[in-house]
């Protein structure tokens, strides 16, 4: 096998609370540990907070999508999406 549970420490799995405001309401978000880590690179690397990249992200799935229902899940599917575009780009051949 991949060994990828193994070798990893057991707080990456860990579920980690954190309140969140969206549109001036406080609300609570369950991620694991990892999750927490990738949003927090996506936000860096945007030029944001944490909580202010959330809060984006909510609003975008509102716009695309209607609803938001399960922002836990929006959120994890966001950083493999970002992973994936992340290592697509780093495979790519540079031009000179």
């Amino acid at each position: 096998m991949c060994r990828m549970v193994t070798t990893q420490s057991r707080e990456r799995f860990l579920k980690v609370n954190r309140s969140v405001r969206i549109a001036g309401h406080s609300t609570s978000v369950r991620l694991e540990d990892a999750f927490w880590r990738a949003l927090e690179d996506m936000a860096a690397l945007e030029g944001m907070s944490t909580s202010k990249l959330i809060a984006e992200l909510y609003y975008e799935a509102l716009e695309q999508h209607g609803s938001a229902p399960n922002l836990a899940s929006v959120l994890r599917t966001v950083c493999l999406l970002y992973r994936e575009e992340r290592n697509m780009h780093r495979d790519m051949p540079r031009l000179a």
